[in-house]
Formats: C-alpha cells, structure tokens, sequence
C-alpha cells in the first residue's frame, strides 16, 4: 500500500474507527493479544494526522505472531510486512477498508519498543503545545517527503525521541 503522505485535520471519527477495528482483531486473535491500543496521531482528540490508523496488538512471542497472520487476512489485512530489524516489532499489517487505511502492528508485549508507543501517545495527549509542535513539524515533512514515508518517518525520529527523555 504506497501512496503519499498527507497530513489532515483531525477527524473526531477516527476512535469510532479504531473501536471498531479492534473488535474485528480481537474477534479473530483476541486470544492471542496481551493487550491492545490506538497509537499515533490518531489516537490524539484534534491532533491532524495521516488518516492511518495505528493499532498496536502486543503478543508474548514471534510464534503466536507467526500464528495470527492466517486470521488476520480473513478480515482483510493482507499487506504483511515483517520488521526484522527491530526483533520486539514483529509484523505492521496494513488493510484498506471503506475507505480508510489501517496499521496493525504487532509487537513483543512489555519490551520498550513497546512502551515507547504508549508513552508517546500519551506525551502528546497531555501536551497540547507539544502536539502542536508534532503537527506543524509533520505537515512540514509531508511537503518534503511526500512520495518517501521512509524520510517522513526518519524525519519524525528526533523529536519523538526528545520528547521521551525522562519519561519512557
């Protein structure tokens, strides 16, 4: 699923989408999930965003990974791209459905690959100025970057990781 990258304004339908979503997931590998989450900028009320939908499924091991992919494409998430090179980020699944695109990404449950997700979300959450700053910082990545969402993301990294100090 390539396409460019564009920042919106948010869209206050986006945790219906993700509720919904997660109780497709969870109605086919809900046994295999630790525990489940909205991340990213659309799980942030007024943050504009990429219209993705990040999900992260945290799970106890690459084989209930592995396990899990057959019952994931039932319900559509067909684009399956391993993350070999960070080994707690198994998979990022990505499905297009009505519509709207989402990311399941599935990691290692309690590792800080995992954590970092949560906490983050949570950072911009509490953090109106920050998030401001993320938004305006990523509609200006967007303009760069918009045909590479390799340099959008590599372009994210810093700050995200200066808004973590102290607090991961």
């Amino acid at each position: 699923m390539s396409f460019p990258v564009t920042i919106v304004a948010y869209n206050p339908e986006w945790p219906a989408f993700y509720e919904n979503e997660r109780k497709l997931v969870q109605s086919v590998i809900g046994a295999n999930i630790i525990q489940i989450d909205h991340i990213g900028s659309t799980a942030v009320p007024g943050l504009g965003a990429k219209p993705i939908i990040d999900i992260l499924a945290s799970m106890e091991s690459q084989e209930i990974a592995d396990n899990s992919l057959p019952y994931l494409a039932e319900i559509g998430y067909t684009d399956v791209t391993p993350e070999p090179q960070e080994p707690d980020w198994f998979f990022c699944l990505g499905k297009h459905s009505n519509g709207q695109v989402y990311h399941l990404h599935i990691v290692k449950h309690g590792t800080a690959h995992w954590k970092k997700h949560i906490v983050f979300r949570d950072i911009l959450r509490l953090n109106p100025d920050v998030a401001e700053e993320y938004f305006e910082l990523k509609k200006e990545l967007a303009s760069k970057f918009r045909d590479d969402r390799v340099a959008f993301t590599d372009g994210k990294a810093e700050f995200i990781e200066r808004n973590l100090v102290g607090r991961s």
